[in-house]
């Protein structure tokens, strides 16, 4: 397909934003690593490449860990922005770089970080702004100006995934739920455990608190892992029985 002589890739059913490599594997990576088995087209998209950190010799390590974690995740695609980790703004430009992501692969379903993050990275609460305003940009007509050959794009869905592990408390929205990651937990600490540079021996808690809150959540909800996501607008069911008593998707 092409647009204004643009070639654009196949587009993509969801595509999960993160402001570093291993935010999207941490908070909702079970649940990308489910969607592949069941036949979409996923993808991540990294605002920053995470670089400078105390233990990466250098951003080309960091990359191949990223391409690594993806690849255990089976996601079709990973894209990094550079963006400047540490001092990552939401501004017009930060917008317009990731709503033109959104207009390339075109997802149907966008899913982003939810909320700050107490004692950790500021970018994430950045990410999260980027995130709601691009999903707006991407579908704002009138602007080829700042979109040269990139169609339009409206995404239909939005969730939200929560990165704060040391908090019991979750944000608002249009509605949290658990999705079972039963089939996938393994495979979400291995894309995590891919960052070897990020998580040497001595941050073994941090497996600890994901398998944990994993599990907790899982059983929460009746499955034996489960990852907390959290809906943009209000959810709606059509089928209210289905749902809640035949574990209707």
């Amino acid at each position: 397909m092409s647009v204004n002589s643009v070639e654009l890739p196949e587009a993509l059913d969801v595509l999960a934003v993160g402001a570093h490599p291993d935010d999207v594997e941490i908070g909702c990576g079970g649940t990308l690593a489910r969607m592949v088995q069941q036949g979409l087209r996923v993808g991540i998209v990294d605002l920053t490449d995470g670089e400078p950190t105390p233990l990466s010799p250098g951003p080309e390590v960091r990359l191949q860990e990223a391409q690594d974690a993806a690849r255990i995740l089976g996601v079709h695609v990973r894209e990094i922005l550079p963006l400047p980790n540490r001092r990552l703004f939401d501004c017009f430009e930060t917008r317009v770089a990731l709503a033109s992501v959104f207009r390339k692969f075109r997802p149907r379903l966008v899913m982003g970080i939810a909320d700050r993050t107490p004692m950790a990275s500021p970018d994430h609460w950045q990410a999260m702004l980027i995130t709601d305003a691009a999903v707006f940009y991407s579908r704002l007509s009138k602007w080829d100006e700042f979109f040269p050959g990139l169609p339009v794009h409206r995404i239909q869905r939005q969730i939200w995934y929560p990165l704060g592990l040391q908090t019991l408390n979750h944000p608002a929205g249009g509605g949290a739920f658990v999705s079972d990651i039963t089939e996938t937990l393994s495979i979400k600490i291995a894309s995590i455990r891919a960052y070897r540079t990020q998580f040497p021996p001595d941050k073994d808690r941090v497996f600890r608190l994901v398998e944990g809150q994993g599990h907790m959540l899982g059983a929460s909800a009746g499955f034996v892992a489960g990852e907390l996501l959290i809906s943009a607008t209000t959810l709606g069911l059509t089928n209210v029985f289905g749902a809640l008593c035949h574990g209707g998707e």
